[in-house]
């Protein structure tokens, strides 16, 4: 894994970005950071948490005025940082990155782009054998994807659409939250238990179909203002989420089953919720056998605006520590893997490069779950950790 800051950065300079590193001293522990001028700089005594951060009045202008005074201590490096930031060859004496995020909910928006729906309506009736789904992919993706392209969410035609399938027994839960009223909010992870830049990601080693899902995620403060943006992988085990959506919790949250990062970036004048409408964003999977997958998709494919989407999961619920929440994806990979009409699935070792130029990139190993060193650093150990620092007190 080769992790260059000129490829993990966005291409723009003037970008405001916010992570999270664990950082090595006399009690070592996670810190809020910032990077300038290819440096990484611990804001822990701006706010000794993530979420705390961004509950200031202007959390990109307090990032950037910390930064610009020389008020924050430099971790090093930003290169020696992303290099120490893989698991495989990590000094403990030097400070890594982890996922930005801490003490928000982890949410995710499922079924919110045409080619993702019908992918899950073949899972679904598949019953997760991925021999059927190819199969089904040449019959339903013809009959129904003219139908659903350019539909509008909740909107009178996608009831009417909705009448005609049910009459045609061809109506699907996966088509009810793609297409009807109330779109599909889940849990994907718990607070504290994403993975970062660098880190294995997971799938369940009796998993046999399961896939990357590239999003874009939104960073929404306890306000419920939609404040910055971050890259994420939502991994899925489809074998599991096809045979029943009651296991969506299994195929979904499992140990390292959710990345985020490199950084959060933060809105200010020159990036908002207008330039994520437009983004573009990139996948990469290589494998250590030499198989490679490559894809891109727009966000000005999805059916429901990022907005919209935020107040679905804001609807009925508070988040007094702030929430991440992902978008859903245009990603399905089908390509065969192996035997023919099996489509495609991870193998441990594969490399996952997630990329938008107006966020960076997010890089991950896929390692099966049982493998990777389980999660044990919760909010209690957090809060034990902040008081030995002598940083429970520290905002602002």
């Amino acid at each position: 894994m080769q992790l260059s800051a000129a490829e993990v950065l966005p291409d723009d300079p003037a970008a405001i970005l916010l992570g999270r590193a664990w950082v090595p001293g006399p009690v070592p522990g996670p810190s809020p950071v910032g990077v300038h001028a290819g440096q990484v700089y611990d804001l822990s005594r701006l706010a000794p948490t993530v979420a705390q951060l961004l509950d200031l009045p202007e959390p990109a202008l307090a990032v950037k005025r910390t930064l610009l005074a020389g008020a924050a201590p430099s971790l090093g490096n930003l290169q020696a940082v992303l290099d120490n930031s893989q698991e495989s060859r990590r000094d403990p004496s030097l400070a890594w990155l982890l996922a930005p995020v801490d003490l928000q909910a982890v949410r995710a928006c499922g079924v919110t782009f045409i080619a993702s729906m019908l992918e899950r309506v073949i899972e679904e009736q598949a019953k997760g054998d991925p021999q059927q789904a190819d199969a089904l992919r040449h019959t339903l993706g013809r009959e129904m994807g003219a139908e659903l392209a350019n539909l509008r969410p909740g909107s009178a035609e996608a009831l009417r659409l909705k009448e005609a399938l049910l009459r045609r027994g061809a109506w699907s839960q996966y088509l009810e939250v793609g297409i009807g009223a109330d779109a599909e909010v889940f849990n994907k992870a718990q607070p504290l238990s994403a993975v970062g830049l660098g880190a294995d990601i997971g799938i369940l080693a009796r998993s046999r179909w399961n896939n990357p899902e590239p999003e874009l995620v939104l960073v929404i403060d306890r306000q419920g203002r939609i404040i910055g943006a971050t890259l994420g992988n939502d991994v899925n085990l489809r074998d599991f989420e096809g045979r029943s959506a009651l296991l969506l919790g299994r195929a979904k949250d499992n140990n390292a089953s959710c990345a985020l990062g490199p950084f959060l970036r933060l809105f200010d004048e020159g990036f908002g919720l207008d330039h994520l409408r437009r983004a573009r964003i990139e996948i990469r999977v290589d494998g250590s056998e030499g198989f490679r997958v490559r894809g891109e998709y727009g966000l000005d494919q999805i059916s429901r605006d990022p907005a919209e989407l935020a107040a679905h999961a804001l609807d009925a619920h508070q988040y007094p520590d702030g929430l991440v929440l992902f978008l859903g994806t245009a990603f399905a990979p089908v390509q065969d893997r192996g035997e023919p009409g099996h489509g495609f699935t991870h193998q441990v070792g594969d490399l996952v490069s997630i990329r938008c130029s107006l966020l960076g990139m997010l890089v991950n190993r896929v390692q099966h779950c049982e493998r990777i060193a389980a999660w044990q650093f919760g909010l209690g150990d957090l809060l034990r950790n902040l008081s030995a620092r002598g940083l429970l007190g520290a905002a602002g």
